[in-house]
């Protein structure tokens, strides 16, 4: 694999860890802004709207900019936003400046797609993009808890000191390692627009928003789950997060290898796993090893649909790419709203902590369904030619 891989892959790694590590410091940033725990919450919801605007946004401003010039750009405005989040006098500011860490961020993964997939020949391409989303899954396993830990330890306000500082080696290795691609051939707005004339985009958008939401509404509510049903300390439960973390990077790399070998297949075959994942988790939740055991299933199954369903939109927008591969990272983040809010819709009904899980099971059925609809289309035209 290309070492440019590599400088795609530290940008993801600081992305990744700004947007989950939120949740481990949250107490500490409560405090600090003399705010409430849910009041300290919009902290998070600020990142995910940036996620949601700035994807397409600024995919679109910078459509016929150099996709280098485009990685350096978002993650500069990363770094900023970060460096100010560190240094922000109250909770009104602070959500301000979550909200411009998390502009950049579609705008950075569909660009490092595009650059990445263009890196290797077409046998590889899933491949190469997996490498480049291995940054954001060693997030978790790494970043996540070392973050948590220095935000405990030290102050929340570090913690986003040390994602800065990331920033500035992603910017960096990127100067160095990525090579200069020149302007997108025949780039522009209405090109990039004229993509989503195309239904199997939209189809995989929501293959990705539903099929998705499915890992989120188990995910949303899992510290709760491991502590008050299976009965883990919560000293532990950061152990096993960081088990769901090498879950999702296992089946993150497996969801590229297996991608370039028989895409839809093994679509089909990971959707298919998540949902009888999520089923029995239903059941494995009131056990400490099965709940450990399943926790890291749901990160295998999960993950391994990233790579796949940002490989399938590539495909299908022929030869203007960028603006569909942004997306795709505002679809996860609604996967994760739409998750979240359901999974908290049935506990908030009396079904229990355990209810999330069949939640995410129902949906990844129907993203299941999403993705057998596309793949008769294929079957009944031509796809167009990739980029």
């Amino acid at each position: 694999m290309p070492i440019a891989l590599l400088a795609l892959a530290i940008g993801a790694f600081g992305i990744g860890t700004t947007e989950f590590v939120m949740m481990g410091v949250l107490p500490q940033a409560a405090t600090d802004f003399g705010v409430s725990i849910p009041s300290a919450g919009y902290l998070i919801t600020g990142y995910a709207l940036g996620v949601v605007v700035g994807a397409p946004l600024l995919t679109a401003v910078a459509v016929r900019l150099p996709r280098k010039t485009m990685l350096l750009a978002m993650m500069a405005l990363f770094t900023l936003g970060n460096l100010l989040f560190a240094l922000s006098p109250n909770q009104q500011f602070g959500v301000l400046f979550r909200f411009v860490a998390g502009l950049p961020h579609g705008a950075f993964f569909g660009a490092g797609a595009v650059v990445a997939s263009s890196l290797v020949k077409p046998g590889d391409r899933a491949k190469a993009v997996s490498m480049m989303f291995l940054g954001l899954t060693l997030a978790n396993v790494v970043g996540v808890p070392l973050g948590t830990l220095l935000g405990q330890q030290v102050g929340w306000r570090a913690t986003f000191g040390v994602v800065a500082l990331i920033g500035v080696l992603a910017l960096g290795a990127i100067a160095k390692l990525v090579p200069h691609q020149g302007r997108p051939a025949e780039a522009s707005l209405r090109g990039e627009l004229a993509a989503f004339r195309r239904p199997q985009v939209w189809l995989a958008l929501a293959i990705v928003t539903v099929g998705m939401g499915g890992v989120f509404a188990s995910l949303s509510y899992v510290t709760p789950m491991l502590t008050d049903v299976a009965g883990y300390s919560p000293h532990n439960v950061t152990l096993l997060l960081a088990l769901a973390g090498v879950g999702m990077t296992i089946g993150n790399l497996l969801g590229g290898r297996l991608a370039d070998r028989a895409l839809m297949p093994s679509l089909y075959v990971a959707l298919f796993a998540l949902a009888a994942v999520l089923a029995i988790f239903t059941l494995t939740a009131h056990s400490k090893v099965g709940a450990a055991v399943t926790i890291f299933a749901v990160g295998v199954a999960g993950f391994m649909i990233g790579p796949m369903m940002q490989t399938r939109i590539m495909q299908k927008a022929g030869g203007t790419p960028s603006l569909v591969s942004a997306a795709v990272q505002s679809a996860f983040n609604i996967a994760n709203s739409i998750g979240a809010y359901l999974g908290g819709l049935v506990i908030a009904g009396g079904l229990g902590l355990v209810a999330p899980n069949l939640v995410g099971a129902i949906l990844s059925v129907l993203g299941l369904s999403i993705a057998a609809v596309s793949g008769t289309l294929d079957r009944r035209q031509p796809a167009p030619v990739a980029a």
